[in-house]
Formats: C-alpha cells, sequence, structure tokens
C-alpha cells in the first residue's frame, strides 16, 4: 500500500483502488514509429507527480494497485469479487473508497458491486477518465480530486454518500442507475431513470432526498459468488425462431435478460411465447428490460406484454440492463430456488429500480 497524502490533522482517510482505464494512461514517448501514440499504462505510484493537488487535501490518501492492470473491457465478475474483497478486507481502516477504472465497463462494475455489498455505510466512489492523466486537456484530474472530495465529505458526522456510485464530469450518479452514452465527450455517463445524486461546479451541491440512507448498526459483509451462466436477449424486428432458440438452448444457461421494445412489448407470434414459456418451465429466469433509456417497463398495459406476464417475465420496471444482468448473476451466485430469485428480481435491493 502506498500512502500519497498524508496530513498531520486528517478530516478522514480514502483508499484509491487503482484498476487500469484511461485516467493511468500516457502516450508512448519511445523511439519506435510505430509505437508513438499508443497508450501505456504508467506507474501509478507516481501519480502525485501527475496530480499535485492530491498533496494539499486535508485528508489522508493511500493506493493499493490490483495484481494486474486491466483494461476495462477485460473486467469479468473475477475483478469484481476481488474489488469487493479489498473493501472488506481494509473497510474498518479506511473511511470511504475511490476506484479507478476504464469506462467502458464502469456501469457494470458499479451495479455488481452495489449488490455484492451488504449494508454499505461508506462511499464506494468509481472513477475515470476520457483522456490519459498526461494530457493537457485531460479530464482525469477533475474526476479524480473531485471524487476524492465527495468521498470525505460528511454531513452531520456521517459519510455524504454511503452507497456506491459514479463520479463523472461534474455529476455523481447511483451506480446501479448509470449508464455509458458517449465514447468522445466528456460527459460520459448519465442516468436518465433517477436523478443525479451531486453536481459539483463551484460547490458540490447535493441532491439530499435521493441519497441512501443506511443504518449505520447493520453489520457490512460481501458476496462474491457470481453466477456467469446468463446472457442478454435483445429483441429486434424480424427476429428468428432459430436465433432466440439458439439463445435459450445455451448450455448450462439459467438467467436471461430480455431486452424489448418500449414498455415492455415484444412481438405476438406465438412461436415466441411458447418459447419463452419452456426456457421458464426448464428453470430458466428471464427478466423484462426496455431497449429505451428512459421510461420504464409496464407488463399488462399493452397486449403484446401481457403473455410476458402470463408465462412468469420478471417485470425489470426502469432497470438498466447494467443493473439487471449484475443482479441476475449476484442472485444466482446464492443458490437461491428460481421463485426466490424472481422475487427478488422484481424488488429494490440497491435502489436499482423504482416502485
Amino acid at each position: 500500500m502506498l500512502h500519497l497524502n498524508i496530513t498531520s490533522n486528517p478530516a478522514g482517510s480514502i483508499l484509491v483502488i487503482y484498476t487500469g482505464g484511461t485516467l493511468g494512461m500516457v502516450y508512448d514517448r519511445s523511439a519506435d514509429p510505430a509505437k508513438t501514440g499508443q497508450l501505456l499504462p504508467f506507474d501509478f505510484s507516481q501519480v502525485i507527480e501527475k496530480v499535485p493537488e492530491i498533496g494539499r487535501l486535508d485528508f489522508d490518501v493511500s493506493l493499493i494497485t490490483l495484481e494486474h492492470i486491466i483494461d476495462s473491457s477485460d473486467v469479468k465478475p473475477a475483478v469484481w469479487a476481488r474489488l469487493a474483497q479489498v473493501i472488506e478486507v481494509h473497510y474498518d481502516q479506511f473511511d470511504s473508497f475511490v476506484i479507478l477504472h476504464g469506462t467502458d465497463t464502469m456501469a457494470y462494475t458499479a451495479s455488481a458491486l452495489s449488490f455484492m455489498l451488504t449494508n454499505l455505510g461508506k462511499p464506494v466512489i468509481l472513477t475515470g477518465a476520457q483522456l490519459p492523466i498526461g494530457v493537457a486537456r485531460t479530464d482525469a484530474r477533475e474526476n479524480l480530486l473531485t471524487a476524492l472530495e465527495i468521498a470525505a465529505d460528511r454531513q452531520d458526522g456521517r459519510p455524504a454518500v454511503p452507497e456506491v456510485c459514479i463520479y463523472f464530469n461534474s455529476l455523481l450518479l447511483r451506480g446501479n442507475r448509470a449508464k455509458k452514452r458517449e465514447s468522445v465527450h466528456f460527459n460520459a455517463f448519465h442516468s436518465e431513470n433517477y436523478p443525479h445524486l451531486a453536481m459539483a461546479g463551484v460547490r458540490i451541491e447535493y441532491n439530499r432526498p435521493f441519497i441512501a440512507r443506511q443504518d449505520m448498526a447493520l453489520p457490512f459483509s460481501i458476496s462474491t459468488a457470481v453466477d456467469d451462466n446468463v446472457t442478454i436477449l435483445k429483441l429486434f424486428p424480424g427476429i428468428t425462431p432459430a436465433v432466440v432458440n439458439a439463445v435459450l438452448a445455451i448450455p448450462g444457461l439459467r438467467g436471461v435478460v430480455l431486452e424489448t421494445f418500449g414498455a415492455g412489448n415484444v412481438p405476438t407470434d406465438t412461436w415466441l411465447a411458447d418459447a419463452l414459456r419452456t426456457a421458464i418451465a426448464s428453470g430458466i429466469v428471464i427478466i423484462n428490460v426496455s431497449q429505451c433509456e428512459g421510461g420504464r417497463v409496464t407488463q399488462g398495459q399493452y397486449q403484446t406484454s401481457t403473455r410476458l406476464q402470463q408465462i412468469g417475465v420478471v417485470s425489470g420496471a426502469d432497470m438498466t440492463t447494467e443493473a439487471a444482468i449484475t443482479k441476475l448473476m449476484v442472485l444466482l451466485g446464492q443458490e437461491l430456488d428460481t421463485t426466490a430469485i424472481a422475487r427478488q428480481l422484481a424488488q429494490s435491493m440497491r435502489g436499482e429500480m423504482s416502485s
């Protein structure tokens, strides 16, 4: 563990967990013309050289780097489990946690951690960058510094934001409500179905009615068992029985996130309902989420979704696909029966869906 900043009278302590991603990259300056312009990970222990402002913070900041630095495209459930374990080991030692993560799968990791961390009473804030930390116009410095400030902030002696969040480009979002929407602009994340938790300008303004409030007396614990025998089936006009049946026949499949049209609607073809009914009867759990980023699934509102409700498809309400797939994986990992899994899928566990 590297101590980046130790103050004489700290207002708190933060553990930064570095996983990889653009934020921790620099451009290759080697003499090889073929490599010029490539992004390479730099020694993150030198972050204080890139962000000297960390040295002026009034709280202690320490750094842990995961054993293997990876691009976020390579993040798998084992990485989620490792992050949960790091937080558990250091939970009593630090007041809050900041995870530096690549942007491509950040919403998946934030969603997964929200379900894996039970009775979380401290901030866990994920952040990253669209440009490397060594670039003049980088967004990395602001994202990192503000994430640290929010993580350290306390209101009435309690953490200001005791939940898993994403901070990016002035907005703090609930982690399991966020989606990545941009690959080229700095406003990479948004939360269409839930208000932002804070906005950072000259001051950090918190949207307090929408921030989770935890019972600090409950014991913190983690659940790292995850079953990845799941898939996402996105419907489209003209989808054929061969496509649907091939997906539902995947060996060992236990769960499906069904991305439907609008308010949860599907084609009225008899073969589709029959295929879904057969899958559910075989023990596969199916949850219905909308392809629309805004709005919600309302099974039964239209005739085309009524049949889904009748055959046992679970309504995902206004959950994101990222939240639905990670929630499904975590619940399946608990080895509950399908009835219990379906019941918990339909209920909010960590504020990931509206009632």
